[in-house]
């Protein structure tokens, strides 16, 4: 019996996979050629394919079609200024296909059996790497990578969990992946405050739920953009992740795991049936009807929420919901500089911790198919992705143009010498010198905090330590958090039934109850009730059993 490795309850996972296993068979009937197709072409690739790590990657001129999803720093995959280095560089000419919303693309072109060489971006989920790998669509890698992954081995070598967490349970790698171990990624739920309101009201930082109440009232009434005009909007956040105003907010009332699930005494809970959570809920709903929160909240996009965060008359944001500012507030401005990381906020109950999130990998950031005609072809050229010069190229731009060399006596974020300075434009928006973080990359913990630590560039220094002081002291107990945990297929279908109806009611429910369609009190125990009547005892059973067989 085969299972699937999921790192932690994924349910959101879990259900991007169940909307494609309609197209599983469109192509099961090639999966025999697919999986043979690298080591029928070993003739060719004398041909074509020079040696590993020898550049360019083919002799000739090669063409290889390429879905990629959009990106909003890439005007035009196809002029990019590091597309044409790749092209140069490795002889190979990319046809490339954009897709604006690459969930649904994916699932289309699946089902419908017209895909292309390459999926590049697409961060496929390990379910439809192995639903797709074993119908012999996706093809697998392992050969190719022991044969021409040069930098792919190194990789694996250096940081095994990259090859453990791509290496699907039949043993085989369909797709390989980003790795970006970004340290303030690991806790991304956060609250940004601006400073200079807090002087002009005369009060400190907020450190209890209580505290931050009676802040925000006093940003709603003590006029501290000083305009002599009521339009401060003291707390907002979007519906994009980690601005979800509840997020961090609820972590006061209960902790609980990116999917709002916890584990006590070796059993997992769903948070979201808690007393606790109902407490959380009645304090938000609360910050509603006193107009503390802008009720834009539950719905607007990160564009909306930064055109208020750039308001051109006044600032009239107080306290945002956001990874970090420049998502409400423009980089090349200075107002983001006026806002700081809020702490975790300690509950009436005493509870007080951070949304911490483990570092990972991005799967299936570069998934071949079985129409790529020359599949060595696509693997060398992911494999080259992951050199330093590539991503390097990749993610910072052209050197000397985007970025340059540390000099000797620059010093990087972490406190070490540093390797690379970021010069010239290095603002939010289409400047086509880079993938934007599109695709294979290889940005470990020590080469993101190389950057040198510029005052003129401080994103980056800013957010390693307000992450460091503010956040890591309130990170959980690794041995209180959920682990990666194997699941049948059997059991993977299962869930993914179940999970859709109680995460679309649960989200519904959640932002009925805070803004008052719902009352809290007086339907609770009717929301507890349609819960379990949508299986939730079962799902958390399914969960404790393969928790239990991972002790074993």
């Amino acid at each position: 019996m085969q299972r699937i490795k999921l790192w932690g309850p994924a349910i959101s996972l879990i259900l991007s996979a169940t909307v494609v296993l309609s197209g599983c068979s469109t192509t099961s009937d090639t999966s025999s050629e697919a999986t043979k197709q690298p080591d029928s072409t070993a003739a060719a690739q004398n041909e074509v394919v020079n040696p590993p790590g020898v550049l360019p990657i083919t002799k000739e001129k090669t063409t290889l079609k390429v879905l990629s999803r959009t990106n909003p720093a890439v005007e035009n995959f196809a002029t990019n200024e590091f597309t044409k280095w790749l092209e140069e560089k490795t002889n190979i000419h990319l046809e490339w296909e954009v897709a604006s919303d690459p969930k649904q693309k994916l699932n289309i072109s699946l089902a419908s059996g017209d895909y292309p060489d390459v999926y590049l971006g697409f961060n496929i989920d390990q379910i439809q790497l192995t639903l797709y790998g074993k119908d012999g669509v996706f093809i697998p890698l392992n050969k190719l990578i022991d044969k021409y992954g040069v930098e792919s081995k190194k990789m694996f070598t250096a940081l095994p969990y990259t090859k453990e967490l791509s290496t699907s349970p039949d043993g085989n790698i369909y797709g390989l992946p980003s790795v970006n171990e970004c340290f303030h990624c690991t806790q991304p739920t956060k609250l940004w405050i601006n400073q200079k309101w807090l002087n002009a009201v005369g009060m400190k930082m907020p450190t209890t739920t209580d505290e931050f109440y009676q802040v925000l009232k006093a940003f709603k009434e003590k006029d501290p953009n000083g305009n002599k005009k009521a339009d401060e909007i003291p707390f907002i956040g979007a519906n994009i992740a980690n601005s979800y105003i509840d997020t961090f907010l609820l972590q006061a009332f209960i902790d609980s795991d990116r999917n709002m699930q916890f584990m006590k005494d070796g059993k997992i809970n769903a948070a979201f049936t808690q007393p606790e959570y109902k407490e959380g809920l009645k304090y938000i709903n609360k910050l509603f009807k006193e107009g503390l929160v802008d009720p834009q909240s539950l719905t607007q996009d990160r564009n909306q929420l930064r055109k208020l965060g750039e308001n051109p008359d006044n600032v009239i944001l107080g306290v945002v919901a956001a990874q970090h500012p420049t998502i409400f507030n423009t980089l090349e401005g200075t107002r983001w500089l006026d806002y700081v990381a809020v702490p975790p906020l300690k509950g009436p109950n005493g509870v007080q911790a951070s949304k911490y999130i483990p570092q990972s990998i991005t799967s299936g950031s570069f998934v071949i198919t079985n129409k790529a005609k020359n599949p060595e072809i696509a693997l060398r050229l992911a494999d080259f992705l992951y050199s330093e010069e590539a991503t390097n190229r990749a993610i910072l731009g052209r050197p000397d143009m985007e970025w340059k060399v540390a000099a000797p006596n620059e010093i990087g974020i972490n406190g070490k010498p540093a390797k690379y300075t970021l010069i010239g434009n290095t603002s939010p928006g289409a400047k086509n010198a880079t993938w934007g973080q599109v695709g294979p990359s290889l940005r470990t913990n020590e080469w993101r905090l190389a950057q040198t630590a510029d005052p003129k560039n401080p994103l980056e220094d800013i957010l390693y330590k307000e992450t460091l002081t503010k956040y890591e002291p309130y990170k959980p107990d690794p041995k209180k958090m959920i682990p990666a945990l194997n699941f049948t297929n059997e059991q993977t279908d299962e869930i993914a039934n179940i999970s859709k109806t109680i995460d679309d009611y649960r989200k519904e429910s959640t932002a009925r109850m805070i803004i008052g369609d719902l009352d809290i009190d007086k339907k609770w125990d009717e929301y507890l009730k349609n819960l379990d009547n949508m299986k939730l005892p079962r799902y958390l059973q399914i969960y404790q059993q393969a928790f239990d067989a991972k002790k074993k």
